[in-house]
């Protein structure tokens, strides 16, 4: 039925965060729009059908929220199947990042992009229900034949 298409990022510099993002992440440009004031990029990632977009806003804007007991979240995060390397290669271009931290399920860290935008990186360990073998196998369960 439905599965996720894009997800939406608000930067301030638009010209900035396209170098920024092709460079760091590796996305894949698809396309790019401006239209009076709307101005945004719509990007590929080089696995997956996920697309990522960067609309140009006025001012900063929380890609976070906070739950209860005042943590800080996300929205929304990144998967990756080698996170040493991943975090390696960041800290190597000089992005701010958190430690990894691992617990039995999974580990993780977050980074941020140039205009503040927050970002967590995950490994699902084989034992978590969010890996991609469960999935593949729920959604195989609960697929219409």
């Amino acid at each position: 039925m439905f599965q996720m298409n894009g997800v939406f990022i608000p930067v301030t510099d638009i010209e900035r965060s396209k170098k920024w993002y092709e460079t760091i992440l590796g996305l894949i440009k698809v396309d790019e729009w401006k239209n009076g004031s709307d101005h945004g990029v719509g990007y590929i990632f080089s696995e997956g059908n996920t697309g990522l977009a960067l609309i140009e806003v006025e001012e900063p804007q929380s890609t976070s929220f906070t739950r209860k007991g005042a943590h800080p979240n996300v929205y929304f995060n990144f998967s990756s199947d080698d996170i040493k390397g991943d975090y390696q290669r960041l800290l190597d271009k000089n992005v701010m990042t958190t430690p990894i931290q691992h617990s039995e399920e999974v580990s993780m860290f977050d980074f941020k992009d140039p205009d503040g935008n927050s970002f967590s990186v995950v490994q699902e360990a084989p034992q978590s229900p969010y890996h991609e073998n469960h999935i593949k196998e729920l959604q195989r369960q609960h697929s219409k034949y």
